[in-house]
């Protein structure tokens, strides 16, 4: 039995449908972020960042939402939700889940949260019109790539990148340009998004997507 700690739609969306397309039994706890559920001394001590999710596996907590799909696709083979090693799917999973991690995911961060990043609020609006413009060139070299060995992030092969893209793309929604306007990008976001576990997570969670 897995738990997963969450809030709707925060970067426990992608692990979420991960459990979903695994099948394994989990537990979803939810974290009232509005009322600082995430601030509280009990969860810190789970996940001292003072973020979701959180994953308890063999009774033991886990953060990064990357790290959780990666883990959960490494114990749960038979669900393919990970190239197989050796392979050029595998190369094409490894390298864009962390790209979307570490690169994507961290200009997000920037413009949802520039006040993070900057110490003089008059940076800010610079801060997050920077990040929306880095987002929309990353979504384009994305789009490239879907267009050149798509439909998906490891060529013909669904995988946890995926998931995680369409988290990323949702991201995208209060942009001037979103992400799915992209027609390769729209492509697979609508392949994964056509899948019934992706359904039930979003059922679960109250969202609609992409939006």
């Amino acid at each position: 039995m897995y738990e997963l700690f969450w809030s709707p739609g925060a970067a426990n969306f992608a692990p979420h449908a991960m459990l979903e397309e695994i099948g394994a039994p989990f537990e979803l706890i939810r974290v009232d972020m509005k009322a600082g559920g995430h601030k509280t001394p009990e969860y810190l001590k789970l996940n001292p960042h003072g973020r979701v999710p959180t994953l308890i596996v063999d009774g033991a907590p886990m953060f990064e939402a990357a790290a959780i799909c990666m883990l959960l696709a490494e114990r749960h083979p038979e669900a393919r939700l990970a190239p197989a090693p050796g392979t050029r799917a595998r190369v094409l999973y490894l390298q864009w889940l962390t790209y979307l991690t570490n690169t994507l995911q961290e200009r997000f961060m920037q413009y949802f949260h520039p006040e993070a990043h900057v110490d003089d609020p008059a940076c800010e609006a610079a801060l997050e019109a920077g990040a929306e413009k880095r987002i929309g060139a990353m979504f384009d070299r994305i789009d490239a790539a879907l267009a050149a060995e798509g439909p998906y992030l490891a060529g013909a092969e669904f995988s946890a990148a995926d998931l995680f893209l369409a988290m990323l793309v949702r991201y995208s929604r209060g942009l001037a340009n979103p992400a799915w306007t992209r027609p390769h990008v729209k492509r697979c976001v609508d392949l994964v998004a056509a899948r019934p576990a992706f359904q039930r997570m979003l059922t679960a969670e109250g969202l609609t997507f992409p939006q």
